[in-house]
């Protein structure tokens, strides 16, 4: 099991820091994505929708939604019947719910507040899943996948999009230096939330990344699982078959 790193204090649990962390930061969160990762994440997520084998899928979850950019690009690529968002955070999910009112997409698209450790939907009920920067959130990782399992229908897929660690030379060593000193600097006077970005580094460095999260999906019962590293190893793309 990966150690637990927390937002903030030690006392109160991580699942409900993490949620104060997001309300907290949210109306910076879709600027601070863009910005430092240069505009990057947008061409990940786009690749993450792609590596789900069912185009035909009809029905997909997108756990820890966020904003809800997951949705929106799940309905672009794929255009299914139904697309569910879920993240704990309220205030993270009112801008995502804006985003979809916009396009006028909110009878396709719904956007619940929940618990990814304990979902309110039904076993057997998605064709897929999608988490993206999500997982290492997770305040119980295993129980989060195994729950992700048991509302996946037989032979649904699940993509988890998270940052990873690069292990290249130089590139590791300069990444390192721009991720624990200067991204957080950034985040801090940006997001007016000192400890978000530093969580953030954090939490990176804790999560079992590459083969110790394949290893992850294997315990919690995923087969045919894989990885592919993006960006030189910046972030990482996962998948795994019910």
């Amino acid at each position: 099991m990966s150690q637990i790193v927390k937002p903030y204090s030690e006392e109160e649990s991580k699942k409900s820091q993490v949620g104060k962390m997001f309300d907290n930061i949210a109306p910076y969160y879709d600027f601070l994505n863009g910005f430092l990762t240069l505009g990057i994440d947008s061409s990940w997520r786009r690749k993450a929708i792609g590596s789900i084998k069912n185009k035909n899928a009809q029905t997909i979850l997108d756990v820890a939604t966020g904003t809800a950019d997951m949705t929106l690009e799940i309905n672009k690529q794929l255009n299914p019947s139904q697309i569910v968002g879920m993240d704990l955070s309220n205030e993270m999910l009112e801008i995502g719910r804006k985003k979809v009112q916009k396009k006028g997409l909110d009878k396709l698209i719904t956007l619940d507040q929940g618990d990814s450790e304990n979902l309110q939907y039904e076993d057997n009920t998605f064709d897929a899943v999608t988490v993206a920067f999500g997982v290492r959130n997770f305040e119980n990782l295993e129980q989060g996948l195994k729950e992700i399992k048991r509302v996946l229908k037989p032979d649904g897929q699940l993509v988890v999009l998270e940052f990873s660690k690069p292990t290249i030379f130089p590139f590791k060593q300069l990444f390192n230096m721009y991720f624990k000193y200067i991204l957080p600097r950034i985040g801090s006077l940006t997001s007016k939330d000192p400890r978000a970005y530093q969580y953030l580094y954090e939490s990176v460095q804790v999560f079992p990344d590459g083969d110790d999260f394949l290893k992850v999906l294997a315990t919690t019962g995923f087969k045919t699982y894989q990885c592919k590293k993006l960006s030189l190893g910046i972030c990482s793309i996962y998948s795994g078959f019910k």
